[in-house]
């Protein structure tokens, strides 16, 4: 079974179980410029709040199969690995120092696919109330692909009966604007990288707003 087939199964089949647990509210920074649809190769960049949050990143870009980057803690159980796999998710193991990850996430994004990350590598403690630093595979992957990223921000109020979970999407990002090809490459990944970062930050404030106002 294709990982197309089998996304669009898990779609069709858990739409209605989505829309009961998660009803997830979209909002747009520009839905002119960047709305639900996502046109070619690229890389779909959000913060990461629980493990959940695929869920609602599925089911918002609905017409595409979405390839996540996804930790290799989730691989220790069989029955969820299987479901990963099947679903194209790339095995990320963050105790390892070799970076297959990478070539394999750049695979997908050459054959013309999407690929999900959440760059902060990990879920908040509870303390942290900001994003986490980036790790610059992230941007590294966009440069070396030369796709566009496309920002995302939730604020992960999944399950709540007595309100909605907002998702915002951003204008694509695109990681040249900030590339300085005088300086060395590590310092580019930590500027791109932090421009991003402040850019999902800002997508984060932006949502607060909409929803004061709405």
């Amino acid at each position: 079974m294709s990982r197309s087939f089998f996304n669009g199964f898990i779609k069709a089949t858990g739409w209605p179980a989505e829309r009961i647990l998660f009803t997830t509210k979209v909002c747009y920074e520009d839905k002119k410029v960047q709305s639900r649809k996502l046109k070619g190769p690229c890389i779909v960049v959000c913060n990461h709040t629980s493990i959940y949050d695929i869920v609602p990143l599925i089911f918002t870009f609905f017409t595409r199969t979405i390839n996540f980057q996804t930790a290799e803690v989730l691989y220790d159980r069989k029955p969820l690995a299987g479901l990963l796999k099947a679903m194209g998710s790339v095995c990320v193991d963050r105790n390892a120092k070799n970076f297959d990850f990478i070539e394999e996430t750049l695979e997908i994004l050459y054959e013309g696919g999407v690929v999900g990350i959440f760059p902060e590598a990990r879920l908040p403690l509870p303390e942290e109330k900001t994003l986490l630093e980036f790790k610059p595979s992230c941007v590294y992957t966009a440069l070396a692909a030369a796709v566009p990223i496309v920002p995302v921000y939730t604020d992960g109020e999944y399950f709540k009966l007595t309100k909605r979970a907002h998702l915002i999407i951003g204008k694509p990002f695109d990681v040249f604007d900030f590339y300085d090809p005088a300086i060395p490459e590590s310092e580019n990944l930590r500027i791109c990288s932090q421009a991003l970062r402040e850019r999902i930050m800002e997508l984060g404030r932006l949502l607060d707003e909409k929803k004061a106002g709405s």
